[in-house]
């Protein structure tokens, strides 16, 4: 079994289970429903197979280049096979993460991260709505971070189940237990734990980037365990964008390309602050 077919095969599986358990255990009253799920999935498709074309090889190619130059980190230190697998799948969360604060920093990134925060509503299809630009550049930063760090090929097939699984998962409208969120929160990123995130309060919005792994937001101090408002009464999406045409294909296209900026983005001058004091 090749690796596209393993990792559709969980892309499906994953999907399906959450958009059930949302079903039977929904965490909130959606405000705009399923009606954002075509564009949403849409957007996926368009992403599918502007990656496919612009890079084929993928970062599984890139880790098979790095092995048969030995190129890289883990394969100049030598680590043991299992050891250079566990070792690489947590530096690449660590990079996500990095990633993920760094669309949030520079203005001219965020504009292309806004059509994932633009849904007002946060599910399972959430998770896989990113405009494309922003897709291929994930993609040739992914590319790069496994070339240096030596990934092994497994690592990489794992990560790659993991980053599209889990995303998936810490979107879906889910409501766990109590208790089992407490728990798991202490390894892992949990919907209630990345709905903060999606908060229009901009504190809100500027916290808990990480995608699987909780513990960098609480060693880099951006972890926020609750949202102020409470899950049930907070806001989704982004303030400026509440009236706008969120869920078509083509406004999300286009959102990157429209003014104004915005209000969130981490690097914002004092002026905008000043012209914006309520968030």
């Amino acid at each position: 079994m090749d690796e596209s077919t393993i990792r559709l095969g969980f892309f499906f599986g994953i999907l399906a289970l959450m958009a059930l358990a949302e079903a039977v255990a929904p965490r909130r009253a959606l405000t705009q429903g399923r009606k954002r799920w075509p564009a949403n999935l849409g957007i996926v498709v368009l992403n599918s197979v502007m990656a496919r074309m612009l890079v084929p090889a993928g970062a599984t190619g890139a880790a098979v280049w790095a092995a048969e130059q030995q190129f890289g980190l883990l394969h100049w230190i030598d680590l043991p096979g299992q050891v250079a697998v566990i070792v690489a799948v947590i530096l690449l969360d660590l990079i996500i993460y990095a990633q993920h604060l760094l669309f949030h920093a520079l203005p001219i990134l965020w504009r292309l991260h806004m059509v994932h925060h633009a849904d007002r509503d946060i599910d399972v299809t959430t998770g896989l709505r990113f405009h494309p630009v922003e897709i291929v550049l994930s993609m040739l930063i992914k590319i790069c971070c496994v070339v240096l760090l030596g990934a092994p090929v497994l690592a990489v097939i794992i990560f790659e189940v993991l980053l599209n699984g889990m995303a998936m998962f810490n979107h879906a409208n889910v409501k766990l237990p109590e208790r089992l969120d407490v728990l798991l929160r202490l390894l892992l990123v949990t919907p209630d734990v990345h709905r903060v995130h999606h908060s229009i309060i901009r504190q809100e919005t500027n916290s808990n980037y990480g995608f699987n792994l909780s513990v960098w937001d609480r060693l880099f101090g951006t972890y926020r365990p609750q949202p102020a408002k409470g899950h049930l009464n907070m806001t989704i999406g982004l303030e400026q964008l509440q009236q706008q045409p969120t869920h078509a294909l083509g406004y999300m296209l286009r959102l990157p390309f429209r003014k104004p900026l915005g209000q969130y983005p981490i690097l914002q001058s004092k002026k905008d602050d000043q012209e914006n004091p309520h968030v």
